[in-house]
């Protein structure tokens, strides 16, 4: 069990208790996040950023930690997000293992590691500790909030539970409820992990560590993060070079392809917690908006108020959050009153576009930006 905290995470205690959707509580739990650019006098100049499950809270670079963020090129001074104008925070998921509370953190109730003892996590709690960190910052509304992946899930449910906490919204590659082809692919990848005998019902040590079940669980997600177009343009029918098979094993690696998949899966295997993959893994299997309006996921979007400008980006090749599911999210925004701009990307790269595809994602966020209100905030000086 270990937790993988970047250098310059801060972080924000939550109420204790902290009551969880599904029943149970955490005590002295913690979200980690980071910031960019600074808080106008009014503090009306901040964006949210919620991320999907695996990103921590380094998005881009900062004086505390120079390394390259997971979102570098659109986060800075310049950028699309232009922290010259926007002052930014992006908040590691509530279950995660980057420095908010989730199965790998300890217990203080009872000195151990949560493990499975955690509370059932969904997609509320994650929503319901980034308002209370927003409050905590001292932001009575955000300019925007940005959610990308599981994070639109979150950002959707934020807007809903808590009316009037942002002005508007951007929202990349999200869903207001899980559909059954994403809740297959994950249900398989908990079932890689379960299965791998050192799994253990959780507990599992460094030493014992179910790597062959998070191999095959990020295989199966990354194959999902791309598009059937991504993958044969990348790698075709191209074959490893002798050297580079294992001649010992009749069915070893032998198309590029699969060695790619390999060495990206053990790059992440020993970096992420198995069990806060489970956690948050199932969180978004249970995520629909419309369970509090009988199921009607599209009533459930039309009853948000307070936001008054959104835009909704979906990729064409995206097969794991479908563009039909950002075509529902932007006619109900425009049933709730909100003035909608839905994006239908071409990008080749399917659901993982929005962290690679610069050349389009880039402008059209810094163009939605560019018509929200004149902030107060400009190169330093306060307006």
């Amino acid at each position: 069990m270990a937790e993988f905290i970047p250098p310059g995470t801060r972080w924000f205690d939550l109420p204790s208790p902290f009551p969880m959707k599904r029943g149970g509580a955490l005590h002295g739990a913690r979200l980690a996040y980071e910031t960019w650019g600074t808080l106008d006098a009014a503090a009306g100049n901040a964006i949210l950023i919620l991320t999907g499950m695996s990103p921590d809270a380094h998005a881009a670079s900062n004086p505390a930690n120079p390394a390259p963020g997971w979102w570098e090129w659109m986060i800075g001074p310049g950028k699309p997000i232009d922290t010259q104008r926007w002052f930014v925070v992006c908040v590691n998921a509530l279950g995660s293992c980057k420095g908010s509370t989730g199965p790998a953190s300890r217990n203080p109730q009872t000195g151990d590691t949560y493990r499975l003892e955690f509370p059932e996590l969904s997609i509320e709690d994650g929503a319901d500790a980034a308002a209370l960190l927003v409050q905590g910052l001292g932001i009575e509304r955000l300019a925007c909030v940005v959610g990308n992946s599981m994070g639109g899930m979150t950002a959707l449910s934020l807007l809903a539970r808590h009316p009037g906490i942002a002005r508007s919204h951007v929202n990349i590659c999200g869903a207001a409820r899980a559909l059954p082809f994403s809740i297959a692919i994950r249900s398989l990848q908990r079932e890689a992990i379960r299965l791998d005998p050192h799994w253990d019902e959780g507990r599992y040590s460094e030493a014992s560590y179910p790597e062959n079940g998070m191999r095959m669980a990020r295989k199966l997600g990354v194959v999902t993060y791309r598009s059937a177009l991504e993958w044969d343009g990348r790698f075709g029918r191209v074959r490893l070079d002798s050297e580079r098979r294992e001649d010992d094993d009749p069915f070893g690696l032998e198309f590029e392809v699969e060695s790619y998949l390999e060495a990206h899966a053990r790059r992440f295997v020993r970096k992420y917690d198995p069990n806060c993959y489970l956690y948050l893994s199932r969180s978004m299997d249970w995520f629909d908006l419309g369970e509090a309006h009988a199921g009607d996921t599209a009533h459930g979007l039309a009853a948000i108020t307070g936001v008054q400008s959104a835009l909704v980006i979906g990729v064409r090749t995206d097969i794991l959050f479908p563009l039909q599911q950002q075509e529902e999210i932007a006619a109900g925004l425009r049933n709730a009153g909100c003035d909608t701009r839905f994006l239908p990307m071409p990008s080749p790269q399917g659901h993982d576009a929005f962290l690679v595809d610069e050349t389009r994602f880039g402008p059209a966020v810094a163009s939605f930006l560019r018509t929200l209100p004149a902030t107060h905030f400009i190169a330093g000086m306060v307006a």
